[in-house]
């Protein structure tokens, strides 16, 4: 690039701009664009799918251009957000009319993905978080913040598995963004990476050691918080936690670079007191997320959530992903919902009522972080009108949950009236051009307004007086910004232009004047309307400062209207599916009646589902061993107890005949198979790291949900490890879980009345002829065989390869090694469909022998030294042993 002396001073000033923020696309304000330069607009130029081109910046000197409407800001951002990217914003902050040489413009603000604000950005049922993570004397702190709503949560994490903790709870979390120094990401950086490779991934910004230290951290908390302590917030013993939330603090103000008003409260947990659910749980049972395309289709919340606000949307969804470890929280929403579905009418008009209430927490947040406008504060009063109904509704549930929701809620009447009497009715989106405040509401504004509308009527009687005075019956009056109002005349008629007329600017079909009057007036109408957007804005400010003023108390509005809301919702679910309510309790039993799945019970709308019965104990009947075809039902009836269980520990009714659940202190998952090549890891691996998760840290209080172990590997290593995992469970004193075992490996059924507490289950199977029918049933007893080939028939196999599988199965079954192994019979001569049909064939015994005892004898005998009547004596040997075998 050319000497700084030889730019334009305009780029001298973006340079300055941009050397501050080195690492993010600089959006520069230059009339009605975002322009981006250098290697900005080439990187710019390639996300957005934008033209690239060049603008002359100096003496023979060209910059890469790229540009983008201001109006479509957010478009924009959503893409180089996607894409990971940082951007700053850089404005113009005086008036052009106004300014000396070049606009001053200033960076307003840096959008980073743990920084939006603007709600085309945003899922409104999801919250976008900024996570932290620090360290102080082995502990971890882990702290959260949506800028969007104002939330700010923290935990500490101590113990030999505090590190573990963590990244469960960040997988819970699912930030966008996550701060760490650099010495913190080396130790998190590699399990972070393995628990969240992939497109979802948050981005990982690093920030300076300093940023998380207790001390500072604790000093930028006090100030955002306006305390002296943090001892109101439980917080002092908890430095880790400190340097966490303290680093967020410090981090949005320095991309915000304004108030922050709507942070001023910091809530602490413990992990102790929810349910643990990992990352690999929460996908395995498809929560939040389906393991088809990452949507929410399918999945347990999309069945829960008939949320009627974006609040209550985010509220249900974390109720899902933390669910309670108290019995009597969780009989306090139980009671919630059953007071909802006794009492229609006040449903109804708790119902009716939500359905008006916009997102209270995130109007809130764009108004304190001066990114509202006056729709905003429109969509607030409109949502305000509503709660004294939603508060007289709940109010008559009775003296629950939700009755005393009711007698705390503040309807802050005052401030809707405030509101709706000072905004037009339908407010523009842009806070500069007028147009939002109402009539009679201010005494100036409507003074000025006279002013403009009359100018308006002087200039109509201007231009028939002109014409009167002229001649000209196409005289014209109008404006543009360069020359302000002007009187316009056509070729034809400038012999009639009078003598007082001034020429300003001639045209190709004519020519422009004004006069004294025109100019005067002028000045008259351009000075009230510019008085009329400084006083509006003003006036704007003013209820905007009124709105900031009870910032607490709209945030408690907006708590206690989104638990009414998630708590409806589950009411709603409940009414829908006709589900009952689970009895909670602290004891070992999970026991439940006609349990049925709720996400395929919803999606199987055509034909109803098969309900099964579970009972799980911490004794007699802990370890379930369940066998049975593909296809027939198994993993299905796994996880169905799995969610139910969730589910009752969330407080919500389930879709069961009667259920009693003891409480759970964590939920461990291994299902399904995935290859994670992308982080080098086989589908074997995988299955070993997650199962070996689970037998570290399962607990007798654990439930635990195991889906074809072992089967990543050689059939006798897989059956040896499946085996070792269900004895470890079974016998170890601190991880005797109550345990779902799926299972193909039929051998594993031996361990009944082997093992303590370890019992056989399997899949009923009705067979007739050559028809197979699977029921869906959950019964006593083992399965002795798959029906693989039967379930690849189902699946569309060709004819000519089930055939062909019959065959080697056959083979296998009579011990012969491999299929290759054949003896030379011709393809004509083997075995048919139908004759192999009716042979009942073996399954291996996994202790004993590798060939059955009448083939080991068989094969060991030299026909060349028999005599016949030997060879007699030993075929009637054979006979009666296989006839012993076949039973």
């Amino acid at each position: 690039m050319a000497k700084e002396t030889s730019l334009t001073p305009m780029i001298r000033q973006y340079q300055q701009i941009k050397a501050n923020h080195p690492d993010d696309i600089l959006f520069f304000r230059i009339g009605d664009f975002y322009e981006t330069f250098g290697e900005d607009a080439r990187e710019a130029s390639q996300i957005l799918g934008i033209t690239l081109t060049r603008k002359h910046v100096g003496k023979g000197q060209t910059l890469p251009l790229a540009g983008i409407p201001y109006h479509a800001l957010d478009a924009y951002l959503r893409k180089l957000i996607q894409a990971g990217r940082r951007v700053a914003i850089c404005d113009q902050v005086e008036d052009a009319r106004q300014a000396r040489g070049v606009v001053r413009r200033e960076v307003t603000r840096v959008v980073t993905p743990g920084t939006i604000i603007e709600a085309g950005l945003l899922d409104d049922k999801a919250g976008n978080y900024l996570a932290a993570v620090a360290r102080h004397h082995g502990n971890w702190g882990l702290a959260y913040a949506d800028l969007s709503t104002g939330e700010l949560t923290a935990t500490e994490l101590a113990g030999d598995d505090a590190r573990a903790v963590l990244l469960s709870e960040i997988s819970r979390v699912a930030p966008a963004e996550i701060l760490a120094s650099e010495e913190d990401w080396e130790l998190l950086g590699p399990g972070l990476a393995a628990l969240l490779g992939g497109g979802s991934a948050p981005v990982r910004t690093r920030v300076d050691r300093g940023m998380v230290r207790h001390e500072s951290a604790r000093a930028a908390l006090l100030e955002q918080l306006g305390v002296a302590t943090l001892q109101g917030f439980g917080a002092e013993d908890s430095p880790a936690a400190i340097g966490a939330a303290g680093a967020l603090v410090t981090y949005l103000r320095e991309t915000q670079r304004r108030g922050l008003s709507h942070i001023g409260r910091l809530r602490l947990y413990s992990v102790r007191d929810t349910m643990m659910i990992d990352a690999v749980t929460q996908r395995s049972l498809e929560l939040t997320r389906n393991l088809v395309d990452g949507g929410r289709s399918a999945t347990l919340l999309e069945v829960l959530d008939h949320t009627r606000t974006p609040m209550g949307g985010r509220l249900l969804r974390a109720w899902l992903l933390q669910p309670l470890q108290e019995v009597d929280a969780i009989q306090a929403r139980q009671q919630a919902i059953e007071a909802l579905l006794s009492q229609a009418p006040a449903r109804r008009q708790l119902d009716e009522g939500l359905r008006g209430v916009r997102d209270l927490e995130r109007i809130l947040g764009r108004i304190a972080c001066a990114a509202g406008n006056a729709r905003d504060l429109a969509a607030l009063a409109a949502s305000l009108r509503e709660a004294p109904s939603i508060k007289a509704a709940l109010m008559s549930l009775g003296a629950g949950r939700l009755g005393r929701l009711g007698d705390e809620m503040q309807t802050l009447a005052a401030l809707a009236d405030r509101l709706q009497s000072a905004l037009a009715s339908d407010p523009p989106v842009s806070v500069r051009e007028g147009g939002m405040i109402r009539d009679g509401h201010d005494a100036r504004l409507d003074e000025l307004r006279a002013i403009t509308r009359d100018g308006k009527g002087w200039i109509a009687r201007m231009r028939a007086e002109e014409v009167e005075r002229t001649g000209i019956a196409s005289l014209k009056i109008g404006y543009n910004r360069v020359f302000g109002y002007y009187i316009e005349i056509s070729k034809a008629n400038l012999d009639k232009v009078p003598a007082d007329y001034i020429r300003r600017q001639t045209l190709t079909g004519g020519e422009r004047f004004v006069t004294p009057a025109l100019k005067e007036k002028e000045e008259l109408i351009l000075g009230a309307q510019e008085k009329i957007n400084e006083l509006e804005n003003e006036l704007f400010e003013s209820l905007r400062g009124e709105v900031l003023a009870q910032t607490a108390m709209i945030q408690q509005l907006a708590a206690q209207l989104a638990e009414a809301d998630a708590l409806a919702s589950l009411a709603e679910a409940a009414l829908r599916g006709g589900w009952v309510c689970p009895e909670v309790d602290g004891s070992d039993l999970l026991e439940i009646e006609g349990g049925r799945h709720p996400v395929v019970e919803a999606l199987l709308a055509d034909r109803p589902f098969v309900a099964n019965d579970t009972l799980l104990d911490g004794r007699d009947s802990r370890i379930w061993i369940i066998t049975g075809p593909n296809m027939a039902g198994k993993s299905t009836f796994i996880r169905q107890v799995a969610l139910l269980t969730l589910m009752a520990h969330v407080g919500s009714f389930i879709p069961a005949r009667r259920a009693r659940v003891g409480l759970v202190d964590r939920i461990f998952t291994r299902v399904g198979a995935t290859d994670y090549l992308a982080r080098g890891q086989s589908t074997f691996l995988v299955e070993m790291t997650e199962t070996a998760n689970i037998l570290n840290n399962a607990t007798e209080k654990s439930l635990v949900i195991l889906d074809e172990i072992g089967r990543g590997t050689s059939t006798y290593d897989g059956i040896s490890i499946a085996w070792a995992v269900i004895e470890y469970l079974s016998g170890h004193a601190r991880r005797r879980a109550k345990t779902l075992f799926a299972t193909h490996y039929h051998e594993l059924a031996d361990l009944e009345g082997r093992l303590k507490g370890v019992c056989n289950r399997s899949v009923a199977v009705r067979e007739s002829s050559r028809e197979i029918t699977f029921l869906y049933q959950i019964v006593p007893g083992s399965a002795d065989r798959s029906y693989g080939i039967y379930a690849a028939q189902l699946a569309g196999m060709p004819a000519e390869a089930l055939e062909r599988a019959r065959e080697i199965l056959f083979q296998l079954e009579c011990q012969r090694r491999s299929p290759a192994e054949a003896d030379g019979t011709p393809p004509a001569s083997r075995p048919r469909i139908g004759e192999i049909h009716d042979i009942d064939l073996m399954q291996l015994d996994l202790f004993g022998s590798i060939l059955p005892p009448v083939l080991e004898d068989l094969a060991s005998l030299d026909i060349d030294r028999l005599t016949p009547l030997e060879a007699m004596q030993k075929l009637a040997e054979l006979v009666r042993a296989a006839r012993e075998m076949k039973g």
